[in-house]
């Protein structure tokens, strides 16, 4: 399991930011759903829809503040979208209506996306030779995170009190805002060499356009162990409904053990490309073993479950290492922001589209559909290797020069 902080430097401090970020990220995705509901008495398919529209609108801000802190520089920028965060959480407890609702989770997801963009140039500065591999253990120290707001979170459900809520919403914006304030320990990063040429040119770069999207139904995936699988274990199956934490905690365990590991052995385009294969087919090895759990014994549904949640984990370790390695390998430095943030539109989608996919196929459809998401995940990964290798032809023509704009080490791999 890898260690909570790396020794020293700028690393520490970005993974210290980062930890107290997740655990109030993991204090909501526990119970936030259920603070709209219990505590502020809306509708559960009003807080669906207002999700949904607050994830649509949220898609677009990452590209635009992504270039803002290539051009501004990084730290500001990322520090001001926690701050924006913050201010936005507390916001929740003001909420006493749809739209009011609506407003402020617009602008805490908004501001989610854009310091995800804003955070990628810090990573790139400050990771090393392999900034990729530092981005694999940051993802193992979010897991780290997010489960400790987890356990706190069930407190807050267990006791089930509007003041318990109100105190998950201040623990929340409390968390955003320390998790800014540690920033102010970091280096500042200037902004990137200014380079001539268009200025969106992340979005002129079809190639880089085409792994955004295979990468964005790749991650579609993430959702099978948040959605399709419990509500597969609740109404398809005789397995103990305890096990549906049981899969999350086997999940969570591995990738905390596994990430920076995993990151590791993908130091290319080339080996991200053949990540991403790799992931595909373990998706529908697990995607195919899950339907086998209908209809059988509890112990036999249980022990098909938790095995196909670990295969589905190794696929999920390779596809995040892979999304690491091509979304910064094929960047060029002094636009990392806004390459980042076009490639986090796939993953706005997949959080906006997924649910809603997966339920219609694995739910509603059933045993079939399970099927069909599994192909649907293998050959996408089957097509990665194609785009990333149309990349890598035409970088020499959409990079600007290393000598101006992107430092390489001896090796020439970035």
């Amino acid at each position: 399991m890898p260690h909570l902080l790396p020794d020293a430097g700028p690393q520490r401090v970005l993974a210290a930011s980062n930890f107290v970020y997740t655990v109030g990220s993991g204090l909501f995705l526990t119970a936030g759903v259920l603070y709209f509901t219990q505590a502020v008495h809306l509708p559960a398919s009003q807080v669906g829809l207002g999700l949904g529209i607050a994830g649509f609108l949220s898609l677009a801000v990452g590209i635009a503040v992504g270039h803002l802190a290539d051009r501004r520089g990084a730290r500001g920028v990322y520090a001001t979208t926690l701050v924006v965060q913050a201010l936005a959480t507390a916001g929740f407890a003001l909420a006493d209506g749809f739209w009011p609702f609506v407003l402020a989770v617009g602008a805490a997801t908004g501001a989610k996306a854009a310091g995800l963009a804003a955070r990628s140039p810090l990573i790139r500065h400050f990771g090393g030779d392999r900034p990729q591999e530092f981005r694999s253990y940051l993802r193992a120290v979010t897991n780290i995170g997010i489960s400790l707001g987890a356990l706190l979170a069930g407190w807050v459900v267990q006791v089930d009190t509007l003041t318990a809520y109100r105190l998950l919403v201040i623990g929340n914006g409390v968390a955003f805002a320390a998790s800014a304030a540690i920033l102010l320990l970091l280096p500042a990063v200037g902004p990137g060499p200014a380079v001539g040429g268009p200025r969106w040119i992340a979005l002129r770069d079809r190639p880089y356009l085409l792994l955004t999207a295979l990468d964005g139904v790749m991650a579609i995936q993430f959702k099978v162990l948040t959605v399709a699988i419990p509500l597969w274990l609740v109404a398809a199956t005789t397995a103990p409904r305890w096990l549906v934490a049981g899969t999350m905690l086997l999940n969570t365990v591995l990738v905390i053990a596994l990430q920076v590991r995993a990151g590791r052995t993908i130091d290319s385009p080339a080996a991200g490309g053949s990540a991403y294969r790799r992931a595909g087919v373990a998706f529908l090895v697990s995607c195919s073993l899950i339907p086998l759990s209908a209809g059988t014994p509890a112990w036999v549904a249980a022990t098909l479950l938790m095995t196909a949640v670990m295969v589905h984990t190794v696929g999920e370790l390779w596809h995040s290492a892979a999304g690491f390695e091509v979304s910064f390998a094929l960047a060029p430095q002094h636009a990392t922001g806004q390459y980042l943030g076009v490639f986090g539109l796939g993953a706005g989608l997949a959080e906006a589209l997924g649910p809603g996919l997966l339920i219609a196929l694995c739910i509603s459809w059933g045993r079939p559909g399970w099927y069909v998401a599994g192909t649907l995940f293998a050959l996408t990964g089957l097509s990665a290797p194609l785009a990333v290798r149309w990349a890598r032809r035409l970088r020499p023509v959409r990079q600007p020069p290393l000598e101006t704009a992107v430092p390489s080490d001896p090796a020439g791999r970035r």
